[in-house]
């Protein structure tokens, strides 16, 4: 049987065979989208099953390179330990953070005040509002129509278009967050405050971090979500299920 050390040489070799340029964010959003959006009936060459065989399989290999090295090296399960890349958020969680940021949370690039009619013609994408909780009482655009943000008394719902690279960065103490079903779907639940940070689509200057309550994430299609201010998980999770 070969031994831990000639198991990770192996892996790493594999990964390097599976290996594939990476394209840009914005190129792999588009391509996703217009697949998503297309005809479903149009049939694939030969070529084209090849391709998709290579990524399926590729994919499939890199994810079993990073499963069993984070299992033998130290390095790999400090990765996996602190930090979680899901739905748009990137989550880091430091044993040792910071204090909370305090006073008045800047405004997103470009943040302005809209009807909920006027916020569905104006984003990127389309977005639900939880039926459990009616009509926002406040409606923000932002960020050239990349996020909407609703708000209720103590809660506020973030939508937002581009789970394929980091929209947002979290910045907690502790503990991990913890996994949670949604319907047939995966979310995340971050049951104490934090420190976030937005990412704008540009590249360009961060938005200064602000304190963030109890949050849960997860991810329609290709719109992420991120509900702000729940009590508890079971509020959050209820709350999550009326979005259709």
């Amino acid at each position: 049987m070969n031994s831990p050390d000639d198991l990770e040489s192996e892996l790493r070799a594999l990964g390097d065979a599976l290996s594939t340029p990476d394209p840009r964010p914005s190129d792999v959003a588009h391509a996703v989208r217009a697949r998503l959006e297309g005809p479903g009936t149009e049939p694939l060459t030969d070529g084209g099953r090849r391709r998709r065989h290579r990524w399926r399989w590729a994919g499939a290999g890199v994810a079993v390179i990073v499963a069993v090295l984070a299992g033998l090296t130290p390095q790999g399960q400090a990765a996996v330990g602190h930090i979680l890349r899901f739905a748009g958020i990137e989550v880091h969680v430091d044993e040792q953070p910071g204090p909370l940021p305090s006073g008045v949370p800047s405004p997103l690039p470009g943040e302005r005040r809209v009807t909920l009619d006027e916020a569905r013609r104006t984003v990127r994408f389309p977005f639900s509002v939880p039926t459990v909780l009616g009509d926002p009482q406040d409606v923000r655009v932002s960020d050239g129509g990349r996020v909407v943000s609703l708000f209720w008394p103590g809660l506020r719902l973030d939508a937002y278009n581009g789970v394929l690279s980091p929209v947002w960065r979290k910045d907690l103490g502790g503990p991990f967050p913890e996994q949670v079903m949604i319907g047939g779907s995966e979310g995340w639940w971050i049951s104490s405050p934090h420190q976030v940070t937005y990412l704008p689509y540009d590249g360009g200057e961060h938005t200064m971090p602000r304190r963030a309550e109890p949050t849960l994430i997860w991810q329609k299609g290709l719109v992420g979500y991120r509900l702000e201010g729940p009590a508890n998980v079971a509020q959050a999770r209820r709350i999550a299920e009326s979005v259709r």
